[in-house]
C-alpha cells in the first residue's frame, strides 16, 4: 500500500527496472537464535492448495490467517485456534508486522504478487504458490525484493523435492545420453471455456471485491471462486501457467536454464476472456558455459511431442505418457515424469547402471524453507531460481496472446520488436492495490 505501479509507469521504467542485485543469490536473514524455536507465520489464503501449505507448516506457530471466504476462514480459525482471523490480507500484514517472521501466500494467481511483495517489503520471509506471479514483471519484482532484503523464499513447486527429479538431474548431468540440445515438456491439464456471467448475487460468505484484488472490477461471476479462475486471463494463465512451473522446472534444473532468448507460441484463436483449449510454446535458450544452446518445446491440453509417438519399448510397443519430459541427447533419450524415468532406446540401456546419487534427499519442500530461515541457509526454489522459471513460463503465455515472436532481452527486460508482447508483460492494478 506504499506505491502503485500503473501500466504507463511500467512501460516507462522497463529499461531501468533491473537493479544491480537481480543476479545475486539471496542470503537468508536469520530470525531465530535456535533451530528449535518456532516461527510465527501468517497465511494469505486458507483453502485448497493454501490449506495444504498451512498444514505442512503447522509445526510452527500459525498466528494469523486471511481469507475473503468466511466459510474457509472460519474453518482455518477452528483448525488453528490461536490464529487471528482477517478478511483482508493487507490489514493482517500491517497489524501483524511486528508479530510475524514469515508469510505463506496461497491465493489465486492474480493476487500472488501484491501479497508477496507487501510481505517482502515488510522484510518477512515468503513461501508463495506457483506460478510465482500472474505477470512476467511481477516475477522480476519479487526476485529483486527477495535479493535486496536478503530474505528466505520458496515457490510452491513441491515436486522439486521429490527423489525422481533428483535422479533425472543426475542422469542428464552425468552425460549418459550425451549432449542435449532439445527437450520436450508437456502436461495433460486443460483450462478453457471461461465466460463471465451476470445477474448472480454474490454468496454471503464471499467478499467479491477483495477476491478481485488488483484485477479489473467486474460483477460476480458464477463458478470463478474457488477454482475455475484458472481459465480466466484476468486471474490465471491456463494450463501453461498452472503446470509449466512443475514440468519445465526439471528441464531448467537439469540443463541449468534461466532466461530464454526467443519465445513463440501457437494455439487456437486468442480469446479476450478465456485461456486457450491448447498451447504449444517454443523456447530457445542460449549456451551456458560449455553447455550448448537448447530448444525447449511445451505442449498442453492433450497436445504431445510428435517424437513421443515414435518411441517404442524394447518389445516394440508404443510408449504413452500423459504428462512428462523428453530429453533428447546425441546418445539417447530420457523420458520422465513426476515419479519415474526410462532411457531410450531401451535395448541400448538394458545393462545400464545409474550413477551414484549425488543430490541429497530433500527434508521436504516446506521444511527446506523453515530450516533455511532458522539456519541462514537457502532453498532450492528460492525466488532467484523460481522467478526466472516463472518468467520463462509466463513469456510463453505472452507470446501466445500477442501473436508475436519475442526476442527476449532479459537484462533490460525488453521484448525486442514485439510491442504487443511488451504491453502484456504487466498490467495496471485497480486503485487501492499495489505491487
Amino acid at each position: 500500500m506504499k506505491r502503485t505501479t500503473t501500466r504507463r509507469e511500467f512501460l516507462g521504467q522497463t529499461g531501468a527496472v533491473i537493479g544491480a542485485g537481480y543476479f545475486v543469490n539471496p542470503v537468508a536473514a536469520v530470525e531465530s537464535s535456535s533451530p528449535n524455536e518456532r516461527l510465527n507465520i501468517a497465511a494469505v489464503g486458507t483453502s485448497g492448495r493454501a490449506g495444504a501449505n498451512i498444514r505442512e507448516l503447522a509445526s510452527q506457530n500459525i498466528v494469523a490467517v486471511a481469507d475473503i471466504d468466511a466459510n474457509f476462514l472460519n474453518q482455518a480459525g477452528t483448525r488453528y485456534s490461536g490464529a487471528r482471523k482477517y478478511e483482508d490480507y493487507r490489514v493482517m500484514l500491517e497489524k501483524e508486522a511486528d508479530q510475524i517472521d514469515a508469510v505463506v501466500v496461497g491465493t489465486p494467481d492474480h493476487s500472488h504478487a501484491p501479497a508477496a511483495a507487501m510481505a517482502l517489503r515488510l522484510k518477512k520471509h515468503v513461501y508463495c504458490e506457483k506460478p510465482l506471479t500472474h505477470t512476467v514483471y511481477e516475477s522480476r519484482v519479487l526476485s529483486e525484493l527477495a535479493a535486496k532484503n536478503k530474505l528466505v523464499t520458496q515457490m510452491g513447486t513441491q515436486i522439486h523435492a521429490g527423489e525422481n527429479y533428483r535422479r533425472v538431474v543426475e542422469l542428464v548431468q552425468s552425460g549418459v545420453i550425451g549432449e542435449i540440445r532439445e527437450v520436450h515438456v508437456w502436461a495433460g491439464a486443460k483450462y478453457t471455456g471461461a465466460k463471465f456471467t451476470k445477474g448472480t448475487p454474490v454468496p454471503a460468505h464471499v467478499n467479491w471485491d477483495l477476491w478481485l484484488g488488483p484485477a479489473v472490477a467486474r460483477p460476480y461471476s458464477t463458478g470463478v471462486h474457488p477454482f475455475k479462475w484458472r481459465s480466466f486471463w484476468d486471474y490465471g494463465t491456463g494450463a501453461l501457467g498452472d503446470f509449466g512451473c512443475h514440468y519445465m522446472d526439471l528441464a531448467h534444473w537439469a540443463l541449468d536454464l534461466k532466461h530464454p532468448t526467443r519465445v513463440s507460441a501457437e494455439g487456437p484463436p486468442v480469446e479476450a476472456v478465456s485461456t486457450p483449449a491448447w498451447t504449444i510454446a517454443h523456447y530457445d535458450y542460449p549456451q551456458r558455459g560449455k553447455l550448448p544452446p537448447v530448444k525447449l518445446t511445451w505442449y498442453d491440453s492433450g497436445k504431445r511431442p510428435p517424437l513421443l509417438a515414435k518411441l517404442r519399448d524394447k518389445n516394440g510397443k508404443p510408449v504413452n505418457k500423459g504428462s512428462g519430459q523428453l530429453f533428447v541427447g546425441k546418445k539417447g533419450m530420457i523420458l520422465s515424469d513426476y515419479g519415474s524415468y526410462r532411457l531410450f532406446p531401451e535395448e541400448k540401456f538394458i545393462d545400464f547402471k545409474p550413477p551414484k546419487p549425488t543430490i541429497p534427499a530433500s527434508v521436504g519442500h516446506h521444511r527446506e524453507w523453515i530450516d533455511a530461515i532458522k539456519s541462514g541457509g537457502t532453498t532450492t526454489c528460492n525466488f532467484d531460481y523460481s522467478g526466472a522459471l516463472s518468467e520463462a513460463v509466463l513469456l510463453g503465455t505472452v507470446a501466445y496472446r500477442s501473436g508475436e515472436t519475442i526476442e527476449w532481452d532479459a537484462k533490460n527486460f525488453k521484448a525486442k520488436n514485439a510491442p504487443a508482447a511488451q504491453e502484456l508483460l504487466h498490467k495496471e492494478y485497480r486503485k487501492g492495490w499495489t505491487l
